[in-house]
Order: structure tokens, then sequence, then C-alpha cells
């Protein structure tokens, strides 16, 4: 078969290699669509050259001995494990049937490819990392403000339509102009959601108290989509000011917060960072990740199927593999706004 590897760049590289055999555990698909994610070019990440892709969805060609949920021919969406071989960006992949879920009927394979990483990120922020109630629980009694900084971004958004599931409301959500019309269609204005355009605010302290303006209780807490650039000033500023008597305010981010201004605060915010990896060999792993990853990704499934659940907006990049260079070229220089970037594997 054909796959991508990545190297220091990115540059692109096709190899041949065997179809992978699954371990006991494990599933290979036959990859129809892939989907490329801004870790993707992040080789510096990875001790070596490396198929880095995640976000898969085809048919199932070949089950491990133990697995029984699947069988060959099934139409399915997975997440590959993060920094292993056999990745999505290839014509088979191989994944862990726990983090498998059957594609749902009226469902197309580019929607699906979408959800994976980012949704499963976004799950993990907010009901791991924040700790609020998952949508089969029971909602907060009282409003529960939440800020999400690049709600328009794959994870934000996901975040935003989880959230919504969990009733969790106020949503401030920020975004640049471009989230304008994907959150529109998103956010509860009758519940207090309110989308606000950071390039709107000429200070940090402009937008912090736009920001307080929507919160009718103290700051819950916060998921930082970005965490980069700007974001990490933004989002400490308005902890620190707004999550009322707190001394411990509740963050989770995708990437490190530089420690320096972490330390400048006045309360002792302690980012918990998370990507959709903990679900597998993750510091998640040893306190149920797995478990959880297990659950979240066949509930993405039902909510798909039932229409209470949505992918996020999608290009499907031209030639197959050989549109993931342009793809990690185009993440790298911040040109990929509001959508996932998709390579369909048979058109290569």
């Amino acid at each position: 078969m054909q796959e991508v590897i990545v190297h220091e760049g990115p540059r692109i590289a096709f190899v041949g290699s065997p179809i992978p055999k699954p371990g006991p555990n494990q599933i290979v698909i036959k990859v129809n669509v892939a989907g490329c994610n801004p870790k993707d070019y992040k080789t510096y990440w990875f001790p070596e050259p490396l198929n880095q892709g995640n976000d898969v969805a085809g048919y199932v060609h070949e089950v491990g001995s133990n697995v029984t949920e699947f069988k060959a021919g099934d139409a399915v969406f997975a997440l590959h494990e993060i920094g292993t071989a056999h990745g999505t960006h290839a014509e088979y992949c191989l994944t862990w049937a726990y983090t498998t879920a059957h594609l749902p009927k009226g469902v197309s394979m580019e929607e699906a490819a979408t959800i994976p990483l980012s949704a499963t990120s976004a799950a993990l922020s907010l009901y791991r990392g924040l700790q609020l109630p998952a949508p089969w629980q029971s909602p907060t009694k009282l409003p529960c403000p939440l800020l999400i900084y690049g709600a328009s971004s794959a994870v934000g958004a996901f975040t935003v339509k989880l959230a919504l599931l969990s009733k969790i409301h106020p949503i401030i959500a920020i975004s640049g102009p471009s989230g304008a019309s994907l959150l529109s269609g998103l956010l509860e204005p009758a519940q207090g959601d309110i989308l606000l355009n950071y390039q709107d605010y000429s200070s940090t302290s402009s937008l912090v108290a736009e920001i307080g303006k929507a919160c009718p209780q103290p700051l819950y807490g916060a998921v930082d989509a970005i965490s980069a650039d700007q974001s990490p000033k933004v989002v400490l500023a308005a902890l620190d000011a707004l999550s009322g008597s707190t001394n411990e305010p509740r963050l989770v981010t995708l990437l490190p917060y530089p420690e320096d201004l972490v330390a400048q605060t006045k309360k002792a915010i302690k980012p918990y960072l998370t990507v959709g990896g903990d679900v597998h060999n993750g510091r998640d792993s040893k306190a149920g990740g797995q478990d959880f990853g297990h659950v979240m990704i066949r509930m993405f499934a039902r909510w798909l199927g039932e229409g209470r659940f949505s992918g996020h907006p999608f290009e499907v990049r031209d030639g197959g593999l050989k549109g993931v260079q342009g793809a990690l070229d185009d993440l790298k220089d911040g040109k990929v706004r509001g959508k996932k970037l998709l390579v369909r594997v048979g058109d290569t």
C-alpha cells in the first residue's frame, strides 16, 4: 500500500508499506477519507518521521481476534492513536476498536472524518478537564458561564456543540470574523450565549470587560482551542478578573501556556493540557481515558444518527494523498479558518 510520511518542513514522502495486521483489539480500515490537523506538520513533537494522520472514515478490512463489534465491510469512522505507525494518510490504517464507531446511515464519510480527533479533544476538555456534566447527566442548576476561545476552530466548534448538548449556558464564544456564520447558527442568544469578534477590541482589558457583561454568574471556566498568539493573555486575564471568589479557576488548553504569563496571574490558575490522544496512551489513559474514548466515539455516532450532532465544515483537497502536502503547508501558514481539510484516498 501507499502511505504518506511527514518529514521536517513539513515535507511529505510516499512510501510503499505492507498492509498492517491488527492486534487482538485492533482494526485495519481501508481508508476512504482522512483528515489533516494542525499537529500533523509539527514534526518536532515526534522522534522520527511518521504517518501523521489520525482522522479516518472508511471500511473495515480486518479485525483482531478479540473484536466482536465490527466485521469486514462495515462502514466506520475512527481515531488513530497519535504518534504510532500506520496512520490514516494511507490506503489502509490501524485503529483501536474502542476508538472506532459505526458510520450512521445518511452521514457522509467526509462529515464523519472531521470528527474523531477534534471532537474527542473537545469532550476531554469539557468533561474531564472542566468536569462539567455530560449530556446524559443532570445539567447544572445555575447559569454556568463558559468561555471558549477559538470557537470556530474544529476543537472550538465541537466544544460549543457539546456544551449545547449538556445545556451549559451562557457560552461566551470568541472568534475572528470568519467564524460568525458558523457560530451564529449554533449559539442560543435566548440562553445568554454571545459571540465576540476579538478583532473588534483594541485591548485585552476591553475584551475582558465585554466578556464580563455576558456573565450573570462568575466565570466557571475556559477552553482555549487556540492556546497561542494573544489567546493566553486574554483567557488568563478573564479568569483572573471574572471567576469570582475561587482561587483556582478552571482552564483547559491545547498547547502549554507560557509559564511566565501564568505566574503573573493573581489567582492560582493551573492550565489543564489536553489533546484527543489522551484516550490512548496519554496522561488520562491511567484514569479511565480509554473508557472515556470508547464511550464518546459511540455517542458521537449515536448523536449524528439522531441529528443532534454534526461534523465540522470541510474542504476536500485535490489529488488524494498528494493533497496532504498543500494541506499541511496551509495549516502551518495559518491560512485555514473554520474548516477541516480532508483528502479522499481514492483520488490519489
